[in-house]
């Protein structure tokens, strides 16, 4: 046999992945093969495969005579929306997907191409995890993978789908990139599962309660993105894409917008209530400003009272930030803190500008807030802000209040432009809350008729002193009160002159985020 024959014949074999009875007893509604699923993901005809024929070299346990070519993995090279990326695939028909000794050294080349170039690593997760013949060369092996991962980051973008099993150590690598995707009743992620849990605490839980991805979408915060199957998935992640820059060097992807710059949004001037305590959805304020309204919701699911998400304005990817008065009246929490925190530093990163809506009456109050370190959590976001050097632009909408006022990219966290709308509350606390602690002697003193009347007389005295935005203005806290209307047109050209913004922090290693 020629070797052209040779190579042409392993390449048939490796195209067949672990055979024809094991791609068919994974079949199912909605979920494709490993190489269907890269096919999908990129362009049309843009994948160049590598290391096809690449095969284990292990000879213990059986695996000797157990050669496949590609030993469980695909990957290589290819173009979203024209844009280069690296992307890898497991195929859970060849040994489970199992991570190999030879098959982690073909996701690192992979990982290390992508660093070089500065283009996109995609990795689409399908695995029982390490491969047990191999002992600890497998384990090397993710550990040379958790390894890249660490080095890549924020300096191209890193995104992971989980497309079937990820337990163990191999959690780990899609721990560490910036966004994971998880498909519904498919997609398992956990460090020790049900069978484990069950023997060694004795708590019994089925994988989807523990690691499924409505779990982890809604409840850990892990994922990012939740799919209806594999095809929705990639999707998303070619949406996503659409909103990045190839790495930190760049800027973002700039389309033409359609949607005139100068238009207004008359609806935003009703859309916050007259009544403080009245909850609305911010995110028509974001869809309001957005070019064609559109609004690209990341963890929409977790930790609803902030809403992060991509946007174009005028054709240019920004980040959004917003307290959300419909869930927990807007307020910071644990888990919002982490989560901005996290998107901000994000944004950061890789260039993307960060608008900031504001309308938050502190940070959430109770003992399980404090017992779980609410402190340390709520400083992350404080501290992502502080540190972020890209284009700010703030729009406080009605209520900032305390410390979550500070946190909120105020103006003394060095941002560029802030703005409020003529609702705008900017106070230490609510009028309530206040003349409770400034006049208590006084109103204890008085007849409840009386104490009900001073009250709400030193209510209504507070407020016209600070249930405004005048005293930030005057002090230059704030840049203008703006029409809601024209909130567009203000960020719009904010954005345009800021384009060329340069800023530094003092010369360091790294920050030291609280943890």
């Amino acid at each position: 046999m020629s070797h052209q024959a040779e190579i042409e014949r392993r390449k048939k074999r490796a195209a067949q992945g672990g055979g024809a009875a094991r791609q068919a007893a994974r079949q199912a509604p909605g979920r494709l093969s490993a190489r269907e699923r890269i096919e999908f993901l990129l362009d049309d005809s843009s994948f160049e495969e590598w290391d096809q024929l690449i095969e284990h070299r292990a000879t213990a346990f059986g695996l000797a005579h157990q050669r496949i070519p590609g030993d469980g993995v695909l990957g290589g090279v290819g173009r979203v929306e024209g844009r280069t990326v690296f992307v890898f695939a497991q195929d859970f028909t060849v040994f489970g997907g199992s991570l190999s000794e030879a098959n982690a050294a073909k996701i690192c080349k992979l990982m290390d191409a992508a660093l070089r170039v500065g283009a996109p690593m995609i990795g689409l997760n399908d695995s029982g995890g390490a491969r047990i013949q191999e002992g600890v060369a497998a384990l090397a092996g993710y550990a040379d993978i958790f390894l890249r991962n660490t080095l890549a980051s924020g300096v191209i973008p890193q995104l992971s789908a989980i497309l079937g099993p990820c337990a163990g150590g191999a959690v780990y690598s899609p721990a560490i990139t910036d966004f994971i995707f998880m498909v519904e009743r498919e997609s398992h992620m956990f460090v020790t599962g049900p069978d484990v849990i069950a023997a060694v605490t004795h708590e019994q839980v089925d994988k989807e309660a523990l690691g499924g991805a409505d779990t982890h979408n809604r409840l850990s915060g892990v994922a990012h993105f939740q799919a209806a199957d594999d095809r929705d998935c990639l999707r998303q992640m070619r949406a996503l894409l659409g909103y990045l820059p190839s790495n930190n060097q760049e800027d973002p992807p700039r389309r033409a917008a359609a949607d005139p710059a100068g238009r207004e949004a008359p609806a935003l001037e009703t859309l916050v209530p007259a009544a403080g305590h009245q909850p609305y959805d911010v995110r028509a304020a974001l869809r309001g400003v957005a070019d064609d309204g559109e609004l690209l919701e990341i963890q929409e699911h977790f930790a609803p009272n902030l809403v992060i998400g991509f946007a174009r304005l005028a054709g240019r990817p920004v980040g959004m930030v917003a307290n959300q008065p419909a869930h927990l009246a807007g307020v910071l929490d644990i888990d919002a803190s982490d989560k901005g925190a996290r998107f901000v530093r994000f944004c950061d990163a890789f260039n993307l500008p960060l608008i900031t809506w504001v309308d938050v009456p502190g940070f959430l109050p109770g003992v399980q807030q404090e017992l779980g370190g609410i402190i340390r959590h709520g400083a992350k976001l404080l501290f992502a802000y502080a540190e972020a050097t890209v284009p700010k632009i703030t729009v406080t909408l009605r209520k900032a209040y305390g410390g979550a006022y500070c946190v909120m990219a105020s103006k003394h966290l060095r941002t560029d432009l802030n703005y409020a709308w003529p609702t705008a509350e900017i106070a230490v606390m609510g009028a309530e809350g206040a003349v409770r602690v400034l006049y208590r002697k006084e109103l204890q003193a008085l007849d409840e008729a009386a104490r009900a009347a001073q009250e709400k007389a030193r209510i209504e005295e507070y407020r016209a002193h600070f249930a405004n935005p005048f005293v930030a203005l005057e002090r230059g806290y704030l840049d203008a009160v703006i029409a809601p209307r024209q909130t567009r047109q203000h960020l719009i050209r904010g954005l345009e002159w800021l384009q060329n913004k340069r800023a530094a922090l003092p010369p360091k290693k790294h920050g030291n985020i609280p943890l």
